[in-house]
């Protein structure tokens, strides 16, 4: 006969137990098998589940030590932008002062010049006027002692003489002309 038709015959068994050769076969295996896993691999498997969460926590770490290093670089540099800003505030203050400063310094050093010039005008002007009131004299003087002396009938070229005869001429125009005034 055939053995499969010899195992046909035999009692039905149920499809849920298998036959208990397979079943020490397989519990043989299992266990073959699952002390290579719990011997090799589990501990290969969790070294590496421990390096994997090392990892992450000093990543985390990591992390945050560089988002607090971030910050604090982050309120250095707002620190130091405020301080630039108070220092450009302060400069610019200073430069305003200075230019204030200068200015008045240069306005006063024009009215200076300009007070110099004025009466560097006016010393000129009074030297201009003495020298054509001395000018004037002496034409006035020679053409009064010219028509004096036509009038006299005489000459009048001593000097002396003539000298008086100017001043004396010359005072009495004078005199007449503060009267006018």
């Amino acid at each position: 006969m055939n053995p499969l038709v010899q195992l046909a015959a035999e009692e039905p068994q149920s499809p849920l137990i298998p036959p208990i050769p397979e079943l020490i076969v397989g519990l043989i295996a299992f266990a073959i098998v699952f002390f290579f896993l719990a011997k090799k691999l589990l501990p290969n498997i969790n070294k590496v589940l421990e390096e994997r969460h090392a990892a992450i926590e000093g990543g985390i770490e990591k992390a945050e030590a560089a988002q607090t290093e971030a910050q604090s670089v982050l309120e250095q540099y707002k620190a130091q932008l405020a301080e630039a800003r108070h220092e450009a505030a302060r400069l610019r203050q200073e430069a305003l002062e200075q230019g204030t400063a200068l200015k008045e310094e240069l306005r006063a050093e024009g009215q200076r010049q300009r007070e110099e010039i004025i009466a560097a005008g006016h010393t000129q002007i009074e030297a201009d006027r003495k020298a054509a009131s001395q000018a004037l004299r002496q034409d006035v003087g020679k053409l009064a002692t010219d028509l004096a002396g036509k009038l006299v009938g005489e000459s009048l070229e001593d000097s002396a003489r003539q000298s008086r005869t100017i001043d004396r001429f010359l005072d009495e125009l004078e005199e007449k002309a503060e009267a006018a005034r």
